[in-house]
């Protein structure tokens, strides 16, 4: 049976409770929700960040982002997700990333937002410029990133 799932990326804000109610609303069996929302941070590797703008190539984003979530669905029981991500262009404290997970038990809904998070940090196709004073600057993965979606099994077939 498919799980509802939905992946969006937009330039708008969302808000996290309509979110997770609209997860959950249509399943009394959900018995976790798990929620992470990445925010615009005012430093980054000791320089002051002004502004960030996240691009993404249309298409190619939301397949990669659809990928992701089947196999997530492959490995825990889920009842459903939901991925919005931002493009555009944000300041500090923006709201950049949302994922939920909905599942019967916690660890399933832990571990896989944990999972979904880890891929879009180092693998999802989308390119992050942050403004400082100094000038602007492309952000690469941090290899830090890569070791957390290393840790996965089978992580290579990402």
């Amino acid at each position: 049976m498919a799980i509802p799932v939905t992946i969006r990326v937009q330039t708008e804000d969302f808000d996290v409770s309509t979110e997770l109610k609209q997860l959950s609303a249509n399943d009394k069996t959900v018995g976790a929700l798990v929620s992470f929302v990445g925010l615009v941070r005012d430093i980054n590797e000791g320089q002051s960040i002004q502004a960030m703008t996240l691009e993404h190539y249309p298409g190619m984003t939301e397949k990669a982002l659809h990928e992701i979530v089947q196999a997530a669905q492959q490995r825990w029981p889920l009842q459903g997700v939901t991925i919005i991500h931002r493009i555009g262009d944000l300041l500090p404290s923006d709201q950049i990333v949302l994922v939920i997970t909905a599942s019967r038990h916690r660890h399933a809904a832990f571990e896989s937002a944990d999972f979904l998070m880890d891929f879009l940090k180092s693998k999802a196709p989308f390119w992050k410029k942050e403004n400082t004073p100094e000038g602007s600057r492309w952000v690469d993965a941090r290899e830090s990133d890569e070791v957390a979606l290393a840790r996965w099994n089978n992580a290579h077939a990402l």
